[in-house]
């Protein structure tokens, strides 16, 4: 009889339970957190860049940790090469940045790669997906591919994209871009 009554007191509970997370995406904001929403969205009002491309960007590439270093010598939130760091700074006229900062300062950092993600669309003709490609492989490369006919540019093609790394990352990328549209009303 006890068991009987136990189980008609949880079952209404975790239908209210599994109804709440079902009817309320709120609480996918634990699973897909954005942090230094205040250093994006600035940064991506200002280079009029999509913040939650800004966003995903920085999941894939270090899942918000600053500070940190890639093995091939990636500098910070948005991992930037620092010849990279050191040409993009020159061209966006931004002196009082310096490669420590972009290591160790979110905002220096955020407002730098933002700047390249901007700069990278416009040279991808306003094509967003291949300015994720030319984040990680280089725009060179990128046009090559497109210029060769290997990939034609396109998220439905994505398997055409040579480079498995970079392949893999542009299909995250664009599915935390698809899961924080999804999740956050606004950013």
């Amino acid at each position: 009889m006890i068991w009987l009554r136990k189980k008609r007191v949880l079952l209404p509970v975790l239908i209210t339970f599994v109804a709440v997370l079902f009817l309320s995406s709120h609480w996918m904001t634990w699973i897909y957190p954005i942090y230094y929403k205040n250093e994006i969205r600035k940064h991506a009002e200002y280079y009029e860049v999509d913040p939650f491309l800004v966003a995903s960007i920085i999941r894939v590439e270090t899942n918000y940790k600053p500070g940190k270093e890639s093995k091939r010598g990636a500098l910070g939130l948005m991992q930037l090469m620092p010849d990279t760091a050191n040409w993009a700074m020159e061209m966006a006229k931004l002196p009082a940045i310096t490669l420590d900062r972009v290591k160790h300062e979110a905002d220096a950092n955020i407002q730098l790669g933002t700047w390249y993600i901007q700069k990278l669309h416009q040279e991808m003709d306003g094509n967003p997906v291949a300015a994720i490609a030319a984040y990680n492989a280089g725009p060179g490369n990128v046009r090559s591919w497109l210029r060769k006919g290997l990939w034609d540019g396109s998220y439905d093609n994505v398997k055409d994209i040579p480079i498995g790394e970079t392949r893999h990352y542009v299909q995250r990328v664009v599915y935390y871009y698809d899961q924080y549209r999804d999740v956050y009303d606004s950013f």
